[in-house]
C-alpha cells in the first residue's frame, strides 16, 4: 500500500496542472498563487507525501477537478453500484463455475460435458465486450426482456443505495452481472474440473473407497474439499480483478459505478480521482489476499496442525 501511495502520489502530484484545472483560463495570476498556497502545492514535495498519505488513510482524496467535489463523496455515490455488480457476479461465477466443474469431472465423457467444455472454450475467447453486445441485442433488442442500460429504480437505505429492493434495478443488474461473470465461470470451470479429476486418482481416495465410503461421500467429503484450496485463490483474486476490470462492462452497459467513473476522470485528466482509484484497488487486492490466507486456514487442516504442533514445541 506504501508503494501504492508512492505512485498514486507521483501522479495526483507531477501530471497536470491542478491550479489551471480548478481556476480556468481567466483567473489572475495572484489567483493562481492563493490557490496553489491553499492547496499546498508549495511546500516541499516529501511534505506534501505526509500530507496525502494522512488524508488517503482518512478517506480523503481532495478535490475533483471535473465535478469540484470531495473525491471521497464521489466514490460514496458509485461505490454501491459497483459492490452490487460485483456480488452479483461472483456469486454467479463460483456457483456456476464450481458446479459444473464438478458435474464435468465426474462425467468427463459424457456429451453434455463436452458440450459444457466447448461452451466455456468460446465464452473464454470471446472479449467481455462482445459477449456484452451480443446480450444486449437478443434480450433487450431482440426479446425486450431486460433493460440495456442504466442501474434502474434504486432504494436508499440510509446513505447506501441498492437496486436489490426493486424490480427495475433486478432486472438491470441481470445482464451486466451476467456478463461480467461469463470469464470467471470459464475460468473457476476448468480449474474445478482439473484440480478435481487430479484429487479423485490421489491415494487417500482410494483408501476412502476401500474403507466402504459411499461415492458421494468420497466425491464431495474428501475430494471436493481439496480440490477448493486453489479454487479460493483464484476465485478471491478475480473478485479484486473483477472490481478493477469492470470498466468494460460498466461502459457498455452504462453502470454507473466506479470503473465508469475512472473511465470518465481518464477522459477529462481528473488527476484525484483517478489516484483514489488506484489506492482503492490496490487496497482491494491486500484484504482480499488477506481473507484468501484466512480461509486456507479454516479449509486446510494441515495448516492448524502445524500451528498446533509449533505451539506445542513437537
Amino acid at each position: 500500500m506504501l508503494v501504492v501511495g508512492i505512485v498514486a502520489f507521483g501522479l495526483f502530484r507531477y501530471v497536470g496542472d491542478p491550479v489551471m484545472s480548478m481556476a480556468g483560463i481567466e483567473a489572475t495570476q495572484q489567483d493562481r498563487e492563493e490557490l496553489r498556497e491553499r492547496l499546498g502545492l508549495n511546500e516541499s514535495p516529501l511534505l506534501q507525501f505526509g500530507h496525502f498519505i494522512k488524508d488517503a488513510v482518512r478517506g480523503e482524496f481532495g478535490i475533483s477537478y471535473r465535478a469540484a467535489r470531495p473525491v471521497s463523496d464521489l466514490i460514496a455515490e458509485r461505490l454501491p453500484a459497483t459492490i452490487e455488480l460485483v456480488i452479483v457476479s461472483s456469486i454467479l461465477a463460483l456457483v456456476l463455475g464450481v458446479g459444473l466443474g464438478i458435474l464435468v469431472a465426474l462425467h468427463p465423457q459424457s456429451p453434455f460435458s463436452r458440450i459444457i467444455l466447448s461452451g466455456s472454450l468460446i465464452g473464454n475467447c470471446l472479449p467481455t465486450f462482445v459477449n456484452g453486445i451480443l446480450l444486449i441485442y437478443l434480450v433487450s433488442v431482440t426479446l425486450h426482456w431486460l433493460p440495456s442500460f442504466g442501474r434502474g429504480e434504486v432504494v436508499a437505505v440510509g446513505s447506501w443505495t441498492t437496486g436489490f429492493l426493486t424490480l427495475s434495478g433486478l432486472k438491470s443488474l441481470i445482464m451486466p452481472a451476467l456478463t461480467l461473470a461469463l470469464f470467471q465461470i470459464t475460468l473457476v470451470l476448468r480449474l474445478v474440473r482439473a484440480e478435481m479429476m487430479e484429487v479423485l486418482q490421489a491415494e487417500f481416495i482410494r483408501c476412502a473407497r476401500a474403507r466402504g465410503l459411499s461415492q458421494r461421500a468420497v466425491n464431495f467429503g474428501h475430494a471436493l474439499k481439496n480440490t477448493l484450496l486453489p479454487v479460493i485463490t483464484i476465485a478471491g483474486l478475480n473478485i479484486g480483478s473483477v472490481i478493477a476490470f469492470s470498466a468494460i462492462t460498466e461502459t457498455v452497459f452504462q453502470w454507473p459505478g466506479l470503473s465508469l467513473l475512472f473511465i470518465d476522470s481518464v477522459r477529462f485528466g481528473d488527476i484525484p480521482v483517478m489516484a483514489s482509484y488506484l489506492i482503492l484497488v490496490a487496497f482491494v487486492f491486500v484484504i482480499i489476499n488477506l481473507v484468501v490466507d484466512l480461509l486456507y486456514f479454516i479449509i486446510d487442516p494441515r495448516l492448524r496442525l502445524r500451528r498446533s504442533v509449533a505451539m506445542t514445541g513437537g
